[in-house]
């Protein structure tokens, strides 16, 4: 054989491919790659037209999609690009979204500011148990039913099966975000629901270290309705390629998503995300039996104290969803809550600023228990009624409890209660 040249050698010298899967690795590989080879020049035409493999690095998550009780999976780069992904696979310009008013406020923002500029509108419904609110606010250019399992940050809930049976009667998918519930509380594609996304930097990577979205589909749609309510499904391809309804049928939301939207907007996740989420979702029930545990004995806790006026906790029974909460959550509530101090703005920063257990950030889902003062972060571009309409008011805080022990985060609420309750000294002058 004749030797290569330097330059060629540093480029191309390195073991074969026989020797690089000859052995099995216990836990999911790191395929630190921009791309994928082709073993053979029909792989890479199956590829492109039916979506067979890997060609740039991985986006799919198929652990997700059998927890989640889907079809497919598509792995993101963040919990907004999934939700952008999904929503932007399913809208044009001049369509319409009927969505809960009580959902993460950078997703309103972005149906709200983003997508409207786009030609695309929506509704958002305040009483999201109103399945008639939901009814009267579908158009004949709706095309999305957007919500989620367990809101932020009032812990409102909807009724997936419900809500699932009106999107159906109208050919048009719910997208469910799960985030705050995980697959393991909730899996709403079971109720019904036909996408669900995620924000994996949160419960599903648990450790706060990766940011990471995913898209699951169900795999169920209606062929006839899907090709009149979205043609782009039905619409063959340049140089004459089978439409996706006819190449993969029910699969073709994601479908969809992976082969035109994902790789034309870039939101790819790094490798590295990935298997770093992967390892996250080994422990997810684990982790979640425990915060789900704390939840409740910390908000049964700050139901009892006189310096709190209400805690927003689907899992107290004075909670307006907790009837639903029961029904639908019978593994936990979940560990994300919000509960309002008597006071007002300052009440609650003395409050946080006394913490020491707690960590102050704009995260949750993390082992560590977190806090956020919503008023003036998430929700501070909000009006005054569009906080109250959402729950958010001066004293209002949002926890998302970790796997400490209770007694030690408990204890810890309550010595930040008695700093808070202290009147400083120059107000008193």
């Amino acid at each position: 054989m004749t030797r290569r040249g330097f330059t060629t050698r540093q480029v191309h010298e390195r073991s074969s491919r026989a020797a690089q899967v000859a052995v099995t690795p216990r836990a999911t590989p790191i395929y630190l790659t921009a791309g994928f080879e082709f073993d053979e020049y029909e792989q890479a035409a199956a590829h492109f037209g039916q979506g067979e493999g890997y060609a740039y690095t991985r986006i799919g998550e198929h652990t997700l999609a059998a927890l989640e009780g889907g079809s497919q999976a598509l792995l993101l780069a963040s919990g907004q690009a999934a939700t952008s992904v999904a929503l932007l696979s399913l809208l044009e310009s001049g369509q319409h979204v009927v969505a809960s008013t009580h959902i993460y406020e950078g997703t309103r923002g972005l149906l709200r500011d983003n997508l409207s500029r786009l030609g695309i509108r929506t509704t958002f419904v305040d009483d999201i148990r109103d399945l008639g609110a939901w009814e009267a606010a579908i158009r004949p250019e709706t095309r999305v039913l957007f919500a989620e399992s367990i809101s932020n940050a009032s812990n409102r809930l909807i009724d997936t099966t419900a809500l699932a049976g009106v999107a159906r009667r109208h050919g048009i998918p719910l997208v469910i975000d799960n985030t705050f519930a995980t697959p393991y509380l909730i899996r709403p594609l079971e109720l019904g629901a036909d996408v669900v996304v995620h924000s994996a930097s949160k419960f599903l990577a648990g450790h706060g270290s990766v940011l990471g979205g995913a898209i699951v589909d169900s795999g169920r749609l209606d062929l006839a309705r899907a090709a009149e309510l979205f043609p782009h499904f039905a619409t063959a391809g340049r140089g004459g390629v089978p439409s996706l309804l006819e190449r993969v049928g029910g699969d073709a939301r994601i479908a969809y998503a992976r082969e035109a939207v994902a790789p034309r907007f870039g939101p790819t996740p790094s490798p590295l995300n990935a298997f770093l989420i992967g390892q996250g979702i080994e422990t997810l029930s684990l982790r979640i039996q425990r915060q789900s545990a704390n939840a409740l004995a910390v908000a049964q806790w700050l139901a009892g104290r006189p310096e709190v006026a209400s805690v927003d906790y689907v899992g107290l029974p004075s909670h307006p969803d907790h009837d639903l909460a029961v029904r639908y959550l019978p593994d936990g509530f979940g560990s994300v809550f919000s509960f309002t101090l008597r006071g007002d703005a300052d009440t609650a920063r003395r409050f946080v600023a006394a913490l020491d257990v707690f960590t102050h950030m704009t995260h949750l889902g993390d082992v560590r228990s977190l806090v956020l003062h919503p008023a003036s972060t998430s929700h501070t571009f909000l009006t005054e009624a569009e906080r109250t309409a959402v729950g958010v008011f001066p004293g209002t805080l949002r926890v998302s409890i970790g796997i400490e022990d209770a007694d030690d985060l408990i204890d810890d609420l309550a010595q930040a209660l008695t700093a808070a309750s202290r009147v400083p000294v120059a107000v008193l002058a």
